[in-house]
């Protein structure tokens, strides 16, 4: 594989992994984001539901006190209680028959335990009692004790608090017995259990998790019942606060490392220190419908990251295989081949640089047809120069060096030959010409019939200009008699030409119309240049190549030249002096072109 190829490989790779991490990196942001934002969701909905469950879990100790209140005072009223307890002596064992069946009667359902009643005197004395071969000590009687002085010295209908009995913790309702009103002949005590079953109608109701825990200061600090497994249960004996710190704002605690928001509250006691209510929530059981939510966005999302990766790696081929096509048919095009148009089958915007980009290359190979077309009709340097500039009419002065070369009776000669054979005769001689003109530096301006007008210093400024017309006309009649020794050969005639060279600061630029332009030189310099050519008809001279004295003067290293005099040249006032340049005999200049 080339080296750029790979290297645009290699950077089409970078930008694809960049591109989707970019996209895994927002995906995986939102992700966090909805995660963290569905969790603070699920605890403030936690915390609504905790005080929404404390208020119904004291709600329904509220009922079960009025419900019990109730059921006491219906007892309070009945005949044949009351009359019992007027009988002296006293029929314990039917007083507990009536409270057996009341409790049977009172029970909240039919899977609760039956309350328990007890029959007190006056003096807070127990006198019977509903649950059959369970005997309360003065420890266990102290709770309902406290309630009747409460209620007696208050002269209340009712009293009600919470304590324990037999170390389970009750809700506890005393109601006199009026035997007749006001007399009290006895108090009503019910006591109902604050259980396991109690903590699981909660929890069928408001779907919190109910712990009761007796206060950590007391030697038997335990869990009293709970919703909870009961190692999971236990831990919240060492995570409860205590004092006034009980009652607070909910806050997360780990049970057997799953967090649970969990809201404390106190229950105060009779004469006791107070019991917790530990209401809770599980946060992963309050998150899972969110969890799985997430997990099928998740899903979704690396499913649209897959996609956005195939998508991104079809587009990225779909962007790098044209760029790499077009960019090795720009190599193409650098080494000069402009016969391959680029082929991209597409209506998109590369089908369209594709389209422009074979304009492009048609206009170059129609530039470089111009200009080797151009090239042929005049020499490259002009070519190059008219092809540069912006082709206005105007010109600039400088210092040229003008060769006029010209053909001796030729036009007698053609007059004598096959057009075809002049054609071709002449070919030949100005090719060869031509070419000896060009290798030292001169341009043809133009041919003019059998006549070459060549110029030395122009376009391209060149110091050297003279020396290196003089080499030119010396080569040229050097190989003007090779060719005319290989058209001897052939049976054709021979031929002679005069050359004139001027040096002089003339005008080069652009002549002609705005329709039609011509680079030349224009200038006396350049008619002087003509006039020596014509001069070497003359055979007084005895030469065929005439000098001006300009053009000896610029040498750095004259040769050996022959005055011809001064001259009255057609057009110029003053005379000029020129010199004659032989050429016959010698192979190579005898100075240095400078």
């Amino acid at each position: 594989m080339k080296p750029g190829r790979l290297q645009f490989r290699r950077f089409r790779t970078r930008l694809v992994c960049l591109l989707l991490g970019l996209v895994a990196a927002m995906l995986g942001t939102v992700y966090l984001l909805i995660s963290s934002a569905n969790e603070r969701n699920a605890i403030e909905h936690i915390d609504q539901n905790l005080k929404i469950g404390a208020r119904l879990f004291q709600k329904n100790l509220d009922e079960r006190i009025d419900y019990l209140s109730g059921s006491a005072k219906v007892m309070s009223n009945d005949y044949q209680i009351r009359k019992l307890i007027m009988q002296d002596p006293l029929d314990r064992e039917t007083l507990r028959s009536n409270l057996d069946s009341y409790a049977d009667r009172l029970r909240f359902n039919a899977k609760a335990l039956p309350p328990v009643i007890t029959l007190f005197s006056p003096e807070r004395e127990i006198l019977a009692l509903s649950i059959r071969n369970q005997r309360l000590d003065r420890e266990h009687l102290g709770p309902f004790q406290d309630l009747i002085r409460l209620a007696a010295d208050a002269d209340m209908e009712k009293a009600s608090g919470y304590s324990y009995l037999g170390g389970k913790l009750h809700v506890l309702v005393v109601v006199p017995l009026y035997a007749p009103y006001p007399n009290i002949a006895g108090w009503f005590g019910l006591a109902y259990p604050i259980d396991q079953a109690f903590a699981d109608s909660i929890k069928n109701t408001t779907l919190l998790e109910l712990t009761f825990a007796s206060n950590a200061a007391e030697p038997d600090h335990r869990i009293l019942s709970s919703t909870l497994p009961p190692r999971t249960a236990h831990e919240i004996l060492a995570l409860r606060p205590t004092g006034n710190n009980a009652a607070g704002t909910s806050q997360i605690v780990l049970l057997q490392g799953e967090p649970y928001v969990t809201l404390f509250q106190p229950l105060d006691l009779l004469e006791e220190a107070p019991a917790t209510i530990a209401l809770q929530r599980s946060l992963h059981t309050e998150l899972a419908p969110a969890r799985a939510l997430e997990k099928t966005v998740l899903g979704i999302s690396l499913a649209a990251l897959a996609a956005a990766a195939l998508a991104a790696v079809w587009i990225a081929r779909g962007v790098s295989q044209p760029l790499l096509q077009l960019a090795a048919h720009t190599k193409v095009v650098a080494t000069g081949d402009y016969t391959k148009p680029i082929t991209l089958p597409r209506t998109d915007e590369f089908g369209q640089l594709a389209t422009a980009f074979n304009q492009m290359t048609a206009g170059l190979a129609e530039r470089d047809r111009v200009r080797d077309l151009l090239g042929k009709v005049v020499s490259p340097e002009i070519a190059t120069q008219l092809l540069r500039s912006d082709l206005q009419l105007g010109g600039e002065e400088r210092e040229v060096t003008i060769l006029f070369c010209d053909l001796r009776n030729f036009t007698g000669m053609s007059e004598q030959m096959n057009p075809i054979d002049v054609l071709s005769l002449l070919n030949r001689y100005l090719d060869r010409m031509s070419t000896i003109i060009e290798r030292h530096g001169g341009v043809i301006d133009k041919y003019i019939g059998d006549a070459i007008m060549a110029l030395f210093g122009a376009p391209v400024s060149d110091p050297a200009a003279p020396g290196k017309a003089i080499a030119a006309a010396r080569e040229m009649a050097r190989a003007l008699q090779g060719l005319n020794r290989e058209f001897a050969t052939e049976g054709r005639p021979t031929l002679a030409f005069g050359i004139g060279i001027n040096t002089a600061r003339v005008v080069a630029g652009n002549m002609g119309s705005r329709t039609r332009l011509n680079y030349t030189v224009i200038g006396d310099g350049v008619n002087l240049a003509s006039r020596l050519e014509s001069l070497t008809k003359d055979p007084a001279y005895d030469t065929p190549i005439i000098i001006s004295e300009a053009t000896l003067r610029s040498l750095l290293n004259p040769p050996l030249v022959r005055e011809l005099g001064e001259v009255q040249v057609k057009g110029k006032a003053a005379a000029v002096k020129i010199y004659a340049l032989g050429a016959k005999g010698e192979s190579q200049p005898p100075y240095p072109v400078s």
